[in-house]
């Protein structure tokens, strides 16, 4: 088994998979359709292409930076008559990181990567006015998307690894395989980005964490018993 490797970071990002006119949700964590998107964008497909065989790809994120969700209040103009639009309300999440991984036939990795290394549009966290905070690059390490997963060195920043406790738990949600218990089921699987008829459906995620050893934590190890110490019951 091969697996691929994206570091995800920005100053902003947003997954939406439900998202409806005037308000325009983000998920806690990158979609299946957002991260294959983009990697269409790298490849430099259009809208209008086939995607099946990336869409085939297994596909498992685990956050190591969650962020803050915020929320943007936007008031537009019809440029064409001058009428304003409906006011709309855009969730996004700041300052998060996470691990992104596609696990599939390693020819088509190793396509990716160099897509990635040199993409044909660009690349963007969930929306355009979104780019990462740098380049991305893809690493490919030979093991299954879970274990890969779990094993990714944490990209969480300084300030945010000194805020946590000394065990971090970083969550993961992935595809569910045959021989998974599907704890959740998501409506991100992309069938067509086609602008006149996007398609998507639903697929079954299984939910998982690991926990990692944070050295840089600078919370004390536990709460104090204030009463104890006073000679309180």
């Amino acid at each position: 088994m091969t697996t691929l490797l994206i570091n995800l970071s920005g100053p902003q990002q947003a997954w939406g998979d439900s998202s409806r006119f005037t308000q325009r949700h983000t998920r806690p964590e990158p979609t299946k359709s957002g991260i294959l998107g983009l990697l269409a964008a790298a490849l430099g497909r259009r809208r209008t292409d086939p995607i099946e065989d990336l869409a085939s790809l297994t596909f498992g994120v685990r956050t190591d930076q969650p962020g803050r969700l915020e929320r943007d209040f936007q008031t537009e103009i019809d440029w064409r008559t001058g009428k304003a639009k409906p006011l709309t309300n855009r969730y996004y999440l700041a300052d998060a990181r996470f691990v992104a991984g596609i696990q599939g036939p390693d020819e088509v990795l190793e396509a990716l990567v160099q897509a990635l290394a040199e993409p044909t549009f660009p690349l963007y966290l969930g929306r355009r006015a979104f780019p990462p905070a740098g380049p991305l690059r893809g690493s490919l390490v030979a093991t299954d998307l879970s274990r890969s997963l779990r094993d990714a060195d944490w990209t969480a920043g300084p300030q945010h690894r000194r805020a946590q406790a000394r065990i971090v738990r970083l969550p993961i949600v992935r595809d569910a395989g045959p021989e998974d218990t599907a704890t959740d089921s998501i409506r991100d699987h992309p069938v067509s980005f086609d602008p006149e008829h996007r398609q998507y459906e639903w697929r079954d995620v299984v939910h998982e964490a690991v926990d990692i050893e944070n050295l840089d934590s600078q919370r004390p190890a536990s709460t104090p018993d204030w009463l104890a110490a006073l000679g309180g019951s």
